[in-house]
C-alpha cells in the first residue's frame, strides 16, 4: 500500500497533529478511506465526534454523512449502551469498531477525548490489534414458528412480571435440571463483566471461545433443586431450554437488555454464535487494566 509523506502547516487546526506526530502523517491517496463515526446525542458526544471528524478530514480520511457499509472503521462514542446499540442497530457488521468513553462505566470504550491524536497516531502506524468478539445465538420457538437473536453481552430467559418460572435445562442433549426461580442468563466472554457479574457469574477473558449459563435467584429447597453457581458451557455445545407448560406464556427474553416476548414458547435453545464482530485494541494489556480500574 503506497502513502505520500504529508508535512502539516502550523495552524489552529492541524498543531497538534504537528506535535503529536513529530510533524509528519502518513497521507493515503486513495480518497475512499471511509470512516463511519456513531455517537450519543448529549454535549460531550458531539463536541468529541466534530473533533474527531476534523482532524480525520483533516488527513484525508471521509466521514460518512450516513452509516456506509463500505467504511474500514466504526467509531462509536458514547458509553456502553450506545456501543451495544450501534452493533444491533447496524446488524453486526464486519467493519471494525472502536469506541471512545463519554459515558459512566465504559468498559466496551477503550479510548477517552483526550486521547484522538494518539488513537489517531496509532490507527496511522497500524499499532493496534482486531479481537474478535463472540457472539450468542438463540432460537426461541413457539408452537407455530421459530425466530433467531443474537446477543453481544447476554441473552436472559426469565420470569414475565418477575414471576417464578419453571425451566427443563438440556447441554448438549444431556439432561442438567429443572431450574426454578427467577431465571438464567446465557452470557458470552465479552458479556461475564455485565449483568452476568452482577448475578455473582464468573469473569472470563474474552477471547475464551465458551458459553456462560448463570442461575438469577435459584430455590433450592426439598421441593425444587436447582444449580446455584455459574456454568461454563463448551462453544460447540447447544443449551436447550424447555419451560414448563404452565410457563409457555410466562417467558420474557432480554437481549442486551431490550426486552422479547413471545406467545406459546415450548423451546430455547442457545449457542455460541458463528458470526462475530471485531473490536479494534490499542493496548493488548487493556482487558486487565480495564477490570481493575472499574470493578477494584
Amino acid at each position: 500500500m503506497m502513502y505520500n509523506i504529508f508535512v502539516y502547516n502550523i495552524h489552529s487546526i492541524t498543531y497538534k497533529y504537528y506535535t503529536a506526530l513529530g510533524g509528519i502523517v502518513l497521507f493515503h491517496n486513495d480518497d475512499n478511506r471511509i470512516i463511519n463515526i456513531i455517537y450519543n446525542d448529549n454535549k460531550m458526544s458531539i463536541i468529541t465526534a466534530n473533533k474527531l471528524k476534523e482532524k480525520l478530514e483533516a488527513i484525508g480520511f471521509k466521514i460518512a454523512p450516513t452509516y456506509d457499509y463500505n467504511a474500514e472503521l466504526n467509531i462509536c462514542i458514547g458509553g456502553d449502551g450506545a456501543f451495544l446499540r450501534a452493533v444491533h442497530n447496524y446488524s453486526f457488521p464486519n467493519i471494525p469498531f472502536v469506541g471512545i468513553n463519554t459515558g459512566h462505566l465504559g468498559f466496551f470504550q477503550e479510548l477517552s477525548p483526550e486521547n484522538l491524536d494518539r488513537f489517531i497516531e496509532a490507527y496511522l502506524n497500524r499499532n493496534y490489534t482486531i479481537e474478535e468478539i463472540y457472539l450468542v445465538e438463540a432460537i426461541i420457538c413457539t408452537r407455530t414458528s421459530c425466530i433467531e437473536l443474537i446477543g453481544i453481552n447476554e441473552i436472559v430467559i426469565k420470569g414475565i412480571e418477575s414471576k417464578v418460572i419453571h425451566l427443563d435445562v438440556s447441554i448438549a442433549d444431556n439432561y442438567l435440571e429443572r431450574f426454578s426461580g427467577d431465571g438464567l442468563i446465557i452470557s458470552t466472554p465479552t458479556g461475564s463483566t455485565a449483568y452476568n457479574y452482577s448475578a455473582g457469574g464468573s469473569i472470563i477473558f474474552p477471547t475464551l471461545k465458551v458459553l456462560q449459563m448463570t442461575p438469577l435467584s435459584p430455590i433450592t429447597s426439598k421441593v425444587y433443586r436447582s444449580l446455584t453457581t455459574s456454568a461454563i458451557v463448551h462453544h460447540d455445545m447447544i443449551i436447550k431450554v424447555n419451560p414448563e407448560y404452565r410457563d409457555e406464556n410466562s417467558i420474557l427474553i432480554v437481549v442486551d437488555g431490550i426486552q422479547h416476548t413471545y406467545d406459546n414458547i415450548i423451546e430455547v435453545n442457545l449457542k455460541l454464535s458463528d458470526m462475530t464482530i471485531n473490536k479494534l485494541a490499542l493496548d493488548p494489556n487493556y482487558f486487565w487494566w480495564n477490570l481493575k480500574d472499574k470493578f477494584i
